[in-house]
């Protein structure tokens, strides 16, 4: 493993982070993704050194040159994390067919963060871009075949999220899970197979319960977005390469 390369991904990961954040940001409200980035407060147009990913919201304090208000520290986290995870994801992979489908994870992972935080949607064109970018790999790694049966599961997947919804509705008497939540579903199925693919589905509920209690009693928010919390569980089963020979055995 090369420091060096690790330097690489991790600015490779705050360059494309700055772009995850654009695309999560714009895109669910039918904005151009390039649109000229201006302050929120004052509509001053930022100049192109004071767009540079990272450096710049540094250079200036997390604050509009212009009229001092605060920038958008979403993004900057964003970036931040999208480089550290890029990092980690080649530190833990190197070069290989795992390292892609994990920075597509991390890649899908960031992107939904914002769309779902801020509008509480999950675009379908990003989730349809990265499923055709998975299924791509697939093919050229294990070849048709196994395609077919990464497919499969997906489908699988989708449909068990979609009982589980609608279990939910009549329980709740109320929309009990997004919709892009359950679409986003086949790509856990296409990625980790339908056994641990269910499984990512109670991890991610133990990793957002304690986080939506303290947003409920805090802020008295009474709807978390819960895509976030399913790509966090997704990740993490892929990157400690889970596989449902192992879980069953477990279990």
């Amino acid at each position: 493993m090369s420091l060096s390369y690790m330097f690489v991904f991790f600015f490779v990961g705050v360059f494309f982070g700055s772009i995850w954040h654009k695309i999560g940001k714009h895109l669910p409200n039918n904005e151009k993704i390039l649109k000229k980035e201006r302050c929120s407060h004052c509509g001053y147009q930022f100049p192109w050194y004071e767009k540079i990913p990272l450096l710049s919201y540094f250079a200036c304090s997390g604050r509009c040159s212009m009229c001092n208000a605060r920038l958008d520290s979403l993004k900057m986290i964003n970036e931040v994390f999208t480089g550290l995870l890029f990092t980690f994801s080649y530190a833990i992979f190197g070069f290989s067919y795992e390292l892609f489908i994990a920075l597509g994870i991390v890649s899908l992972l960031m992107i939904v963060v914002v769309s779902d935080l801020t509008y509480f949607i999950i675009p379908d064109e990003v989730l349809i871009s990265f499923n055709l970018y998975f299924i791509l790999l697939i093919f050229f790694n294990e070849g048709l075949k196994a395609m077919f049966l990464h497919i499969g599961g997906g489908i699988f997947l989708f449909v068990v999220m979609y009982l589980i919804m609608l279990f939910g509705n009549s329980i709740f008497q109320r929309e009990s899970l997004g919709g892009g939540d359950i679409k986003m579903m086949f790509t856990f199925g296409l990625i980790l197979g339908p056994i641990v693919g269910l499984f990512s589905i109670f991890i991610s509920s133990i990793i957002a319960l304690p986080i939506s209690l303290f947003f409920m009693y805090t802020k008295k928010e009474s709807i978390i977005p819960f895509g976030p919390f399913l790509l966090l569980s997704l990740a993490l089963l892929y990157f400690i390469q889970l596989d449902s020979i192992t879980l069953l055995q477990i279990i």
